[in-house]
Order: structure tokens, then C-alpha cells, then sequence
């Protein structure tokens, strides 16, 4: 009884709050608002919200909560060991059958690139390193800032 008289002060309070908000010439805020405090009143109206408090002050619904947890519990339980006996998680299981598929390759050489020795690109050469070169231009940075 008190759960529904909440629920409908809620959508009275909301409605209220919509006719302020249209007069404001906010209309599709209004609207919104409206929708929303209807709610309540609909579940009011559809016996929801007796369905509910007949169940938060059940205790045997509280039970039936109770029982759901710990079978939830169990299988999560069951899960770890599975995996940890399995070997790791889904994830790693998926590359090592990856790894797997790719050391069995038909043509491991097919793999390898077709150019030969002469065809490559010669590599460039490191840049020489500037030593204080490097540090000279960050002190000047540093002056020209006045640190």
C-alpha cells in the first residue's frame, strides 16, 4: 500500500515538474519528463510494484536469492579449476592452438622470403650520435627561457 501511494507522488511530482518545464517553451525536455513519471504509475497500475514488495519482504524469495548465489558461486568455482587444469585462460589457449597450427605448416619454406641475397635493400647506417651537439641545443632552449 505505501509502495504504491510513493509511486504515485513520484509520477505526480513529474508531471509537475514537465508542466514546469513546458511553460518554460522547453517542450521535448517536457515531454521527456512526462514519459519518465509515467512509469511508475504504470507499474502501479501492471501490479509490479506489489509483486515486488511482496517479494523484497519474503523470506522465501530471500532464500531462493540465496540458493541462486551459491550456485553461482559453484559454477564460477568450476570454471577456475577447468581452466587452470585446461591451462590458462580461453585467450591463451587460443594462441597456443594458433602456435600449434603454424608449426605443422606443409611448407615451412614457403614461409621464408622469395628475394634473394642480392635483391635486398642495403641497410642504412646509423646516425652518428651528436654527443654535445644534443645538449647544447636543449642549454639554449633553456637560457632562451631564462631557466
Amino acid at each position: 500500500m505505501i509502495a504504491e501511494t510513493v509511486c504515485s507522488a513520484v509520477s505526480a511530482a513529474g508531471l509537475g515538474i514537465a508542466i514546469v518545464t513546458a511553460y518554460r517553451k522547453r517542450y521535448l525536455a517536457a515531454v521527456r519528463i512526462a514519459a519518465y513519471s509515467l512509469v511508475p504509475i504504470g507499474l502501479v497500475m501492471t501490479g509490479v510494484v506489489e509483486w515486488l514488495a511482496d517479494t523484497a519482504f519474503s523470506p522465501t524469495a530471500w532464500a531462493g536469492f540465496g540458493v541462486l548465489g551459491v550456485a553461482w558461486v559453484l559454477f564460477m568455482t568450476t570454471r577456475a579449476v577447468e581452466r587452470r587444469r585446461r591451462g590458462g585462460t580461453r585467450k591463451e589457449r587460443r594462441a597456443a592452438a594458433r602456435e600449434a597450427g603454424r608449426s605443422d605448416a606443409v611448407a615451412p619454406a614457403a614461409a621464408a622470403p622469395s628475394l634473394g641475397q642480392g635483391t635486398r635493400p642495403a641497410t642504412r647506417p646509423a646516425p652518428a650520435s651528436r654527443g654535445d651537439d644534443d645538449f647544447s641545443d636543449i642549454e639554449a632552449i633553456l637560457k632562451k627561457h631564462g631557466i
